[in-house]
């Protein structure tokens, strides 16, 4: 007995600031249980912040599909740069969205084939018209989702700001970015399309119905 004690005795200092992880070689578990969003509270929060996710991600992938359809038509133009780099910030909105609905297990919206087609369709028609027209649909668009999550950020704020952080943060960065698509399609005189006005809301009509549904189906 006295020989384990010793040995306890002059172990101790050789472990001190060593995590129980790197002697047992196993990794520290995430003791929360959860990477983004803590379990719902109740039944009426769960379906609130499944129909959330679920809008959210469905908006990104019509994005994607959206920056798709511009690049099938002005890829090789001297836009097809800054289109790419747009589409790539949505990739990886997409990717946190995939993401966060695996771990959440919530469905996708039933219309994501729809939005395939449709988010391609409006992203190549409007590029047809030339770069003043892919920038018109990219300011209709990023305006719409820019503003829905506005309209998810007070949510939250008023649900719980501290339990919901993460998913602030995350719909923050994602909102600043789309405001910058935004920008970036005035700066590239979007404007100047002739119909301008016209097309704008037609597309933003579009996108508050394809809100609605998504978050329901």
């Amino acid at each position: 007995m006295r020989g384990f004690t010793l040995a306890v005795i002059l172990f101790r200092p050789l472990c001190k600031g060593i995590s129980p992880s790197k002697l047992t070689g196993r990794l520290p578990r995430n003791t929360r249980g959860y990477a983004v969003i803590p379990p719902a509270k109740n039944s009426k929060e769960k379906a609130l912040l499944d129909a959330m996710l679920r809008v959210d991600h469905a908006g990104e992938y019509g994005a994607n599909r959206i920056y798709a359809g511009q690049m099938a038509v002005l890829g090789r133009s001297q836009s097809g740069p800054l289109i790419q780099h747009m589409w790539d910030q949505e990739k990886e909105h997409l990717k946190k969205f995939n993401e966060i609905l695996a771990e959440n297990r919530v469905r996708p919206t039933a219309l994501l084939p729809f939005w395939n087609i449709a988010g391609f369709m409006l992203g190549a028609s409007t590029a047809l018209l030339g770069k003043a027209g892919a920038m018109a649909c990219t300011v209709a668009v990023e305006e719409s989702i820019s503003e829905h999550y506005n309209s998810q950020i007070r949510v939250l704020m008023e649900l719980d700001p501290e339990r919901y952080r993460e998913l602030l943060q995350i719909i923050s960065q994602f909102r600043d970015e789309e405001m910058e698509h935004h920008d970036t399609g005035l700066d590239q005189e979007a404007e100047s399309l002739p119909g301008y006005q016209i097309l704008k809301t037609a597309i933003q009509v579009g996108c508050k119905a394809a809100i609605y549904v998504s978050e329901r189906i």
